[in-house]
């Protein structure tokens, strides 16, 4: 590492090695090379004159890269790719003349996008499994302990704090599912000539159509692909990066909501992100225990949203056949929105499979408000002894107003209890039953075992080989 440059903190701090290594130039012109390897090969099997020498040159040196003497030409050639053809022809003299033959910089540098992100998305698919698995554990495990609930940030009906993690883990699955349709539908550019007419190649192949269809259908087939889009300018559509990171942009939504959530309830002190032992949480407030991994994750997303609208503007923007501003936007954008929703999954699984709950504060919050929202069962319990339900309602409406000025005016607890309990009116009452939280989270523990068996469990079957990777550690 240099200390006397930028380094970029995605590389430093957050991201994993396996996607750092993805969008190295190591990665990248290794495959620039077996894209050139597949075309040569393809050629050739098609009766152009190269022969299994020269191929078997090129095969043999796809990772030793010069990336000096690339350097070099690329300052003397202003061309990326032009720079890398004369320093793989270097390296292959016998096969530099078939380098490259009959393609446009975009056989190399959209195909290489292409293989890289279906790699990244996969990647990317793996560690949200396993954040996925580990909030459902987190969920069953808590499926049955009452909590308040809150509407407008405003205390409402009680839920769980199980059922609470499973809208969490929902979110995430919609995201699942729409990474598994984007690695599903993403298609190869293939061998499609500078304008996307294949004119070069039809000329190569003495105007014989089927040779020129069938080389597309080998090099994307040599790639790891099934299908390529069925046309395409110079490049292929810029419509593609925008759905791809606009779906790492909804898993940034969700990720960024579940650790705002989790930031709420740290400063509440139900539930707690993992500390260590040594953590510190301010350099001057020695007492303090940051939720930093929740607002770490809060500001990966935030970054990953911003990224997804420069995709959206470049297709937005791209002129006939292509134009070239798309490219210095790009070699940012995609490979640091893979880098940062990484970094967030790798801290959303150490958050969520470490996380901490206090049963004692989270019952204390409720009973703090539980009083107000079991007034209507109050009230009907009354009414069933007798009562009427008129003057019943009436009485607990001024209770209710007397008790909240005791807790806004003078910050007393809620006495809406004794209130009641003193009023003539409601004497006999249950009132330990009548305040049972596990009264007013109507069938919360059953939506969780429902939702883990249903959406969750799925997942786990099908992603198996998911869940035994090991955890990545936080650097930082």
């Amino acid at each position: 590492m240099s200390y006397d440059q930028y380094n970029n903190p995605l590389i430093s701090r957050y991201a994993s090695k396996e996607m750092s290594h993805l969008w190295s130039p190591q990665s990248i012109q290794s495959t620039w090379r077996r894209l050139w390897v597949a075309l040569a090969e393809s050629e050739r099997e098609l009766g152009l004159p190269i022969t299994e020498a020269q191929i078997a040159e090129l095969r043999a040196a796809v990772d030793e890269i010069d990336f000096p003497l690339a350097s070099r030409y690329e300052k003397e050639l202003r061309h990326d790719v032009m720079a890398h053809v004369h320093t793989y022809g270097d390296r292959c003299p016998s096969a530099r003349g078939i380098i490259h033959l009959g393609a446009t910089s975009c056989f190399v540098t959209d195909n290489t996008d292409l293989i890289l992100m279906k790699r990244s998305l996969e990647l990317v698919r793996d560690r949200l499994v396993q954040v996925i698995d580990r909030l459902a554990t987190f969920a069953t495990e808590y499926r049955a302990l009452p909590c308040l609930a809150y509407t407008h940030l405003q205390p409402a009906q009680p839920t769980t704090v199980g059922k609470r993690a499973t809208l969490w883990c929902y979110d995430l699955a919609l995201d699942l599912e729409e990474l598994e349709y984007r690695l599903a539908t993403l298609r190869f550019r293939g061998a499609k000539g500078t304008t996307g007419t294949q004119a070069s190649f039809l000329e190569l192949f003495h105007g014989d159509h089927s040779k020129v269809t069938e080389l597309d259908a080998l090099v994307t087939r040599k790639m790891g692909f099934t299908q390529a889009f069925a046309v395409t300018g110079q490049t292929y559509s810029r419509k593609v990066d925008s759905q791809v990171l606009g779906a790492l942009s909804g898993l940034a939504q969700s990720t960024q909501k579940c650790a705002t959530d989790l930031r709420i309830l740290q400063s509440n002190k139900e539930i707690e992100e993992p500390f260590e032992e040594k953590q510190i949480g301010s350099s001057a407030m020695a007492y303090k225990r940051n939720p930093m991994r929740s607002e770490r994750i809060c500001g990966l997303a935030r970054f990953v949203l911003s990224i997804a609208d420069g995709a959206e503007q470049t297709a937005a923007t791209q002129w006939m056949e292509r134009t070239l501003d798309d490219s210095a936007n790009r070699r940012l954008t995609i490979p640091q929105a893979f880098l940062a929703t990484d970094a967030i999954l790798i801290l959303m699984r150490n958050v969520v499979t470490g996380l901490v709950v206090y049963p004692k504060v989270i019952a204390q919050r409720l009973m703090a408000e539980l009083p107000f929202m079991a007034t209507e069962n109050i009230l009907m319990a009354a009414v069933e002894k007798g009562g009427d339900r008129q003057d019943l309602h009436e009485r607990i409406r001024v209770h209710s107003h007397a008790a909240g000025r005791q807790v806004k005016e003078h910050g007393l607890a809620n006495d809406l209890l004794d209130r009641l309990r003193t009023d003539p009116a409601f004497q006999g009452l249950d009132f330990g039953n009548v305040l049972n939280p596990a009264r007013y989270v109507g069938r919360a523990p059953e939506q969780v075992d429902t939702f883990v068996a249903q959406i969750v469990d799925p997942i786990r079957r099908k992603y198996a080989s998911a869940l035994q990777t090991a955890e990545v550690e936080v650097r930082v």
